[in-house]
C-alpha cells in the first residue's frame, strides 16, 4: 500500500503528537479538529516542540520548516477524502468514535485504513459503523507521542492481515516500535498490565499501609520503575483513569475486581485530575 498522506482526528496531544511524528517521517500531514482554536493550538505544541529541537542542535531550522510545512490543519472533515491512512483520536466515548468513523467511511478512499488511537475500546465494535470492517485497525500511541517508542497494532475480529501488516510497517516508518495484540480485549496490553497496577496502588493507600510517597518510591526502587504509580496517574490524567477503570469494570468478568476506588473517583469529582489541573494525587501548583 503506497501511503503518502495521514490524517490525524483530534489535534489535542495525542493528536498533535501524532501529526508531528508523522510528517516527522515525510509524509504530509492532515490535522482535523472541530474547531480553529484547537487546531491552531495543536499546530503551535508542534512548532513549539520542534523549535526546542533546533535550539539543542538536534534538528536545523530548515528541517523544522520542512515538517510544519507537510502538516495543514483544517476543521473540514471533507478534507480526509485525501488521506490514505487515518488516526481517529478523539474522545473516549464509543459513540463518537463510531460516529466518526460512519463519516469516514463515506467521505475517504475506498482502501483508506482507519485506524484509532483508543487505549482500551473495542476495535469491532468502531468498524461495525463502517462498510469496510476490513480495514480498521487499533494503532495506540503512549504520551508523549515523540518520545515514547511503542505503539499497540490491535485487530478487530474482521481486521485483515494486510490492514495489519501495513500499520505495522508505516509505525516502523514513524521510528516506532510495534506489538501486535491479536485479540480485542478491553485494555489491550499496556493498560490490562497497567491498571491492575493503580487499582492496587489506591487500596494500599485507602486502607493505610503505605503513604502515596512510600508506594511511589517502592515502585521505583523496588520494581526499577521510572515513575511510581500515584505520579504516573497524575501525569496521564486521573480522569483518563479513571474512565478506563470503568470500561474495564463494565467489560470485563466481575471477579477480577476491576471496580475503581472510591478514593480515585472523588478526586475526579473534585476536579482534581493530576497535574493538567495543577492537583491530583500530589499539589503541582507549588
Amino acid at each position: 500500500m503506497d501511503i503518502k498522506t495521514i490524517g490525524v482526528l483530534g489535534a489535542g496531544v495525542m493528536g498533535n503528537g501524532i501529526a508531528q511524528v508523522a510528517s516527522m517521517a515525510g509524509y504530509n500531514v492532515i490535522l482535523r479538529d472541530i474547531e480553529d482554536r484547537f487546531v491552531e493550538g495543536g499546530i503551535k505544541n508542534i512548532d513549539k516542540f520542534l523549535a526546542k529541537t533546533v535550539e539543542k542542535g538536534k534538528m536545523s531550522a530548515d528541517d523544522k520548516a520542512a515538517i510544519m510545512g507537510r502538516i495543514k490543519g483544517t476543521t473540514d472533515m471533507g478534507a480526509m477524502k485525501d488521506a490514505d491512512f487515518i488516526v481517529e483520536v478523539v474522545v473516549e466515548v464509543m459513540d463518537i468514535k463510531k460516529k466518526v468513523f460512519a463519516e469516514l467511511d463515506e467521505i475517504t478512499k475506498p482502501d483508506v485504513i482507519l485506524s484509532s488511537n483508543t487505549s482500551s475500546m473495542s476495535l469491532t465494535e468502531m468498524a461495525t459503523a463502517t462498510k469496510k470492517p476490513d480495514k480498521v485497525v487499533g494503532m495506540h500511541f503512549f504520551n508523549p507521542v515523540p518520545l515514547m517508542k511503542l505503539v499497540e497494532v490491535i485487530r478487530g475480529v474482521q481486521t485483515s492481515d494486510a490492514t495489519v501488516a501495513a500499520t505495522i510497517d508505516l509505525t516502523r516508518k514513524f521510528g516506532k516500535e510495534p506489538v501486535e495484540v491479536k485479540v480485542d480485549i478491553p485494555g489491550f496490553l499496556v493498560n490490562r498490565l497497567m491498571v491492575p497496577h493503580f487499582i492496587e496502588a489506591i487500596k494500599l493507600y485507602e486502607q493505610g499501609i503505605a503513604s502515596k510517597e512510600d508506594i511511589d518510591k517502592a515502585a521505583k526502587l523496588g520494581l526499577n520503575y521510572p515513575m511510581g504509580p500515584f505520579e504516573l496517574m497524575d501525569l496521564t490524567g486521573l480522569d483518563i483513569n479513571l474512565h478506563v477503570q470503568q470500561y474495564f469494570y463494565d467489560n470485563l468478568p466481575k471477579e477480577l475486581k476491576w471496580d475503581p476506588p472510591l478514593t480515585l473517583k472523588n478526586l475526579v469529582k473534585s476536579s482534581n485530575l493530576g497535574r493538567k489541573s495543577g492537583k491530583g494525587w500530589y499539589d503541582y501548583s507549588k
